[in-house]
């Protein structure tokens, strides 16, 4: 049976593995360990689907006191398709909302078009806006 809850330490090395195997990006700034280690220096407002003793997906919330956001959404490959993603963003969003978030954003690259429908079926919407961004 599936349950969500909050990260634990004792999570690490399977987040740390799941995040590894599902992002593909090589840049220092989106290396598994260092998203985590800079992501709990400010909350631990990450949450995570498991089943027993597996983790199975993940999720990072973020607020900043006026807009939320979501990062990070994460399923083994081998849970897909089964409601995770989606459980995993309503989770999320319902902590965010218990914050007193009003609006909830995230970001997906342009080309990825299956997690845009996957998206689009949960009631997000494109929003005419350029993202841009400076590593420091």
């Amino acid at each position: 049976m599936m349950k969500i809850r909050q990260y634990l330490e004792s999570d690490r090395q399977q987040l740390l593995a799941l995040w590894a195997n599902t992002f593909g990006d090589t840049g220092p700034h989106n290396q598994p360990e260092f998203m985590l280690n800079s992501k709990l220096a400010i909350d631990d407002n990450i949450y995570i689907a498991s089943n027993s003793a597996e983790l199975i997906g993940t999720i990072i919330a973020g607020y900043d006191g006026h807009r939320g956001w979501l990062y990070s959404l994460a399923v083994e490959q081998s849970s897909r398709r089964q409601g995770i993603g989606r459980q995993l963003v309503e989770f999320a969003v319902n902590k965010l909302r218990a914050m007193g978030c009003a609006k909830v954003n995230l970001q997906v690259r342009e080309e990825n078009r299956e997690v845009i429908s996957f998206y689009r079926s949960l009631g997000f919407a494109t929003e005419e806006r350029i993202s841009m961004g400076r590593l420091l």
